[in-house]
């Protein structure tokens, strides 16, 4: 793994540095640059967004309960860049494929008024085993940056994951 230096400038937010990974490396046998899981392809540096309008009553803080403000929630930041990440997947997948999330740790570093829109961008940073991590992003529509973090995602073929869990709800 790469870590810059406590003084080494950095695009990336420090906590980035030990998840980077320079692609066509391998970390013992298992960290790919390009991999196929199940019959997906999946590429390091493959991306994807998604974007939406801050409506009150349907993404705000309050309605969510995740606040009492009217402002775009957290969690609706969250499945924003849980989108993205999914649109970066989708290209790869084949029939019957599709991907579920395993894993996200993000900062909502600033405020988003209603009214405002709000794009996200996942990018696929590093596979390691079966998990797919993507560094993710959000911005709202005066390009402040309003969110970062990381995300995982394991492609799973979609009928016999749904009749799985099926079986346990019984």
């Amino acid at each position: 793994f790469h870590r810059p230096s406590p003084n080494q400038p950095t695009s990336q937010p420090p906590w980035m540095g030990h998840l980077r990974m320079q692609v066509g490396r391998t970390l013992g046998s298992r960290c790919f640059s390009v991999a196929k899981i199940l019959a997906a392809k999946v590429e390091i540096g493959m991306s994807g967004d998604a974007t939406t309008q801050v409506v009150d009553g349907k993404n705000t803080a309050d309605y969510m309960k995740s606040g009492d403000l009217k402002v775009f929630s957290t969690p609706c930041m969250v499945a924003l860049m849980e989108e993205a990440a999914c649109a970066a997947l989708a290209p790869g997948f084949e029939d019957g494929e599709t991907s579920v999330g395993t894993g996200i740790a993000i900062t909502h570093t600033a405020a988003t008024a209603v009214g405002a829109s709000v794009s996200a961008s996942a990018r696929v940073s590093y596979i390691k085993d079966k998990s797919i991590v993507f560094a993710i992003s959000a911005k709202d529509s005066s390009g402040t940056k309003i969110g970062e973090g990381t995300h995982s995602r394991a492609v799973v073929k979609r009928e016999p994951f749904m009749a799985r869990l099926s079986k346990k709800s019984m």
